[in-house]
C-alpha cells in the first residue's frame, strides 16, 4: 500500500504548532503529525503528515499559506519491509574493541570483540550514526587509558547500546533512561538478547529527574548522546550529577554547535578532554 508524506517549515514553535493542529482538520485526515525543531540554529521548525491516502494538495497549500510557511512538499512512500531493508543496509560497526551487529550477522562477531546485539527492527543508535559511533569510540579510548567506572548514567539511552557497552567493560551500577516508553521498553529487550539482565536499570525519565538517577549520583560517567538544545538545558543538572574526577561523552552534536555546548559546560565546571568528529557530528568527552 502506497502512503504519503507531507512536509513543510517556518519560524517558531508557537506557529509550528498551530499548524500541526490546524493540519488535524483536513480531509483526508493524516493518520500521524509531527512537529519538531530544526536542530542548525535557523530557527525553523519542520511540521509534517502521514497519510495513508492522498492527502488533499488544495488544502495543504491553502493552510501553508494561511501561516506564512514554505509550500508543503508531498511524497509518496511506496510499500516497504523496512526490517529487510535496514538487515542488508547496516553492517556490523565495529568501534574499538566493540562489535556493533544484528542476528543475520552473528557468524562475523570477531573473537577477541565485545559483542553488541540491535535487532534490525530497534535500529535507532545502532552505531552506525556517527553520534553513537563517536560515544562507543570515546568510551573504548577510556577504558584504553584504564579509566574505570562505578556509576554510569545514559540519558536518552535510545536502544540502551552505550549503557550496554559500559556493562561489558565494567561491573558497575548503570542506569538507562530516555523519555520515550518504547525507547525503554527496546532497551529492556536488547538487554535481554544480549544476557545483561540485571545489569542495567531502565527508566523512563526527562532529564535526571527520577530517584533511580539520584541513587547513583553522583556518577563516574554519564553518557547524553541526544541533541544541542537538550543538552545546553540539562548542562546544569549534568554536571551537578557528575562525580568531581569523573566524565561525560556527549553526543547529538552538530560540528558547528560544539563551540557553544563546550562554552556552556565550562560555564558549569567542567573542562574538554577530547573531541572528535565524524562526518557532520561532534563527539566530546568533558571532565568535572
Amino acid at each position: 500500500m502506497t502512503t504519503y508524506t507531507a512536509l513543510t517549515t517556518l519560524p517558531g514553535r508557537e506557529p509550528a504548532e498551530a499548524l500541526g493542529a490546524a493540519m488535524e482538520r483536513l480531509v483526508p485526515e493524516p493518520t500521524g503529525i509531527g512537529v519538531f525543531e530544526v536542530e542548525d540554529g535557523s530557527g525553523l521548525w519542520e511540521i509534517g503528515g502521514y497519510f495513508e491516502e492522498e492527502p488533499d494538495v488544495a488544502g495543504l497549500a491553502l493552510l501553508a499559506a494561511s501561516f506564512g510557511a514554505k509550500p508543503f512538499v508531498v511524497s509518496d512512500v511506496p510499500e516497504t519491509d523496512w526490517v529487510a531493508h535496514v538487515r542488508r543496509e547496516l553492517a556490523p560497526v565495529q568501534a574499538g574493541r566493540f562489535f556493533v551487529y544484528g542476528s543475520h550477522d552473528a557468524d562475523k562477531v570477531p573473537e577477541d570483540a565485545l559483542p553488541l546485539l540491535i535487532e534490525a527492527q530497534m535500529a535507532f543508535g545502532t552505531g552506525h550514526h556517527g553520534t553513537t559511533l563517536g560515544c562507543l569510540q570515546a568510551l573504548d579510548a577510556m577504558v584504553k587509558e584504564g579509566y574505570a567506572a562505578r556509576r554510569v548514567a545514559d540519558i536518552g539511552c535510545g536502544t540502551a547500546v552505550l549503557a550496554m557497552a559500559a556493562a561489558r567493560v565494567w561491573q558497575a551500577q548503570i542506569v538507562a533512561s530516555d523519555i520515550d516508553e518504547v525507547a525503554v521498553e527496546v532497551a529492556e529487550a536488547n538487554l535481554a538478547a544480549n544476557g545483561l539482565q540485571g545489569r542495567v536499570t531502565c527508566i523512563e525519565a526527562a532529564g535526571f529527574d527520577h530517584p533511580a538517577l539520584a541513587a547513583i549520583a553522583p556518577c563516574d560517567l554519564i553518557f547524553a548522546n541526544i541533541l544541542k538544545g537538550p543538552l545546553v538545558v540539562l548542562a546544569p543538572d549534568l554536571v551537578a550529577h557528575l562525580d568531581t574526577g569523573g566524565r561525560a561523552i556527549l553526543s547529538g552534536i552538530l560540528n558547528e554547535q560544539a563551540d557553544e555546548v563546550i562554552a556552556v559546560y565550562r560555564e558549569n565546571g567542567t573542562n574538554l578532554l577530547s573531541r572528535d568528529r565524524i562526518g557532520d557530528w561532534t563527539t566530546l568527552v568533558l571532565g568535572k
